[in-house]
């Protein structure tokens, strides 16, 4: 078959218009208009619904070819089965509502497994768009950063999608508008969800074939489970990059206002470059506590990006962008580390931003240097030698030690000096790989 089941004329959008959509360059808007959870007034005993299709069984996996030929894993549920499992999506079952739907904790009745399951608002086509790209993506694309989808229902309008449930929420809830009773993310916390998240996003670059713009990386889309364990979630923006000799996707503007990369906000040219402008930006949120955008503060500084990137051009400021509640527990050279990954990533010209595999080097470095604020500095300075740096990526080669450095670099000359390393090293493992495959390609004409 060449769709998933349970979707069919009636509901208007199948999997080849979902084929078809991956090569048109439109998008449409979000909608933002409120949505009313599904009711089941009676959940019945029979197999579902009078006016539902004979369901699959609940134990049954859809495993088929879809239209791009590839083979697609994902439970199907029915109606009934869901609203047992959030108690008919009553508002105590309620977790939140974002830009594409409300979510509810729920128990399927089947496993004991604890769920979220997500509501997505299909009013129109953008719904239905957003729903079959999320199921396509996340069947196809599994990762330990990446959240996993249990499965679908597709009944009547009604559209949901089933994850595994997060139980320490998104990252978002961690750093903003924190609550007086609930502690603030240690720096050490902080390092390890930006590395995991980096990860994500280099699996869905790297690792996916044609690499997968996320499109719409944020602190809220970044899920954390058991020990903040992060994972990236809401694929209803992801988009496929650009193919063979093509340097962008062109697609009307989506994603969230100050994540937003700003060649991709003035012309609509999409790259995976995009995304890691957006990472940058929510490694700022990390390092500073602050929002990508907060109307609360005075002119001038309500955009996060630019209230920092003045500061970076002095070194002697650069503590002042430590997140306040850290109450100075961190380590100033990895606070200027990090400055110096995000500067990096944040740059306005995107062909100057590193690739997100340099900056999961990075933070996967930086990470592993668990500060421990008991231990004196100097004890510190003395722990770390040449071995760490030795281990160490190019793109902290540039900023490391700038607390005791004569050069005194700031982020931004770091970011500067680093990306012509990048450059060389980039340049030389093509030319690798181009020997290795002359190389396979002559021993195959040999043996022949």
């Amino acid at each position: 078959m060449g769709c998933l089941p349970c979707f069919d004329s009636s509901n208007g959008y199948g999997m080849e218009q979902l084929r078809s959509s991956f090569g048109r360059h439109d998008q449409e808007k979000r909608m933002d208009h409120p949505m009313d959870p599904p009711k089941v007034d009676k959940i019945p005993h029979g197999t579902g619904s009078p006016r539902m299709k004979k369901p699959h069984s609940k134990k049954t996996s859809m495993n088929q070819k879809d239209g791009f030929g590839i083979n697609i894993s994902a439970q199907i549920f029915t109606l009934r089965e869901l609203a047992a499992a959030t108690k008919n999506f009553k508002p105590e079952s309620f977790l939140g509502e974002g830009g594409f739907g409300r979510v509810y904790k729920g128990r399927l009745e089947s496993t004991g497994q604890v769920v979220a399951v997500k509501q997505l608002d299909t009013t129109g086509l953008q719904g239905n768009r957003e729903f079959l790209v999320e199921v396509l993506m996340l069947s196809l694309l599994h990762h330990p950063n990446l959240v996993n989808l249990i499965g679908y229902c597709s009944d009547g309008e009604q559209r949901l999608l089933v994850y595994e449930f997060m139980p320490l929420g998104s990252l978002e809830d961690h750093l903003h508008d924190l609550p007086p009773d609930k502690e603030a993310l240690d720096w050490n916390t902080r390092m390890k969800i930006a590395a995991g998240a980096a990860r994500g996003l280099e699996h869905l670059h790297d690792k996916a074939d044609p690499p997968v713009i996320y499109r719409d990386f944020k602190s809220s889309n970044i899920l954390l489970d058991k020990g903040f364990h992060p994972k990236l979630s809401d694929f209803g923006l992801a988009k496929l990059g650009p193919t063979g000799d093509k340097s962008h996707v062109s697609t009307r503007v989506m994603g969230t206002y100050g994540y937003c990369a700003p060649e991709y906000a003035m012309t609509g040219q999409l790259t995976i470059k995009s995304d890691v402008y957006s990472f940058g930006v929510v490694l700022m949120e990390l390092i500073t506590g602050r929002k990508a955008i907060d109307t609360s503060k005075p002119h001038g500084q309500q955009s996060l990006v630019a209230w920092a990137r003045p500061m970076f051009n002095d070194r002697k400021k650069l503590p002042k962008l430590a997140d306040p509640r850290l109450n100075g527990r961190f380590p100033m050279r990895g606070l200027y580390q990090a400055l110096a990954i995000a500067s990096m990533c944040i740059q306005e010209d995107f062909s100057a931003r590193p690739l997100i595999g340099d900056v999961v080097t990075a933070l996967s470095y930086l990470a592993s240097q668990a500060y421990d604020p008991n231990v004196p500095a100097s004890a510190r300075s003395r722990g770390g030698g040449h071995d760490e740096q030795k281990n160490g990526s190019t793109l902290l080669a540039k900023c490391d030690d700038l607390e005791g450095s004569e050069k005194e670099e700031s982020p931004k000359e770091a970011a500067r000096a680093s990306n012509k390393d990048f450059d060389r090293e980039r340049a030389v493992a093509e030319a690798k790989m181009w020997g290795e495959n002359l190389r396979e390609k002559r021993r195959a004409a040999d043996s022949t």
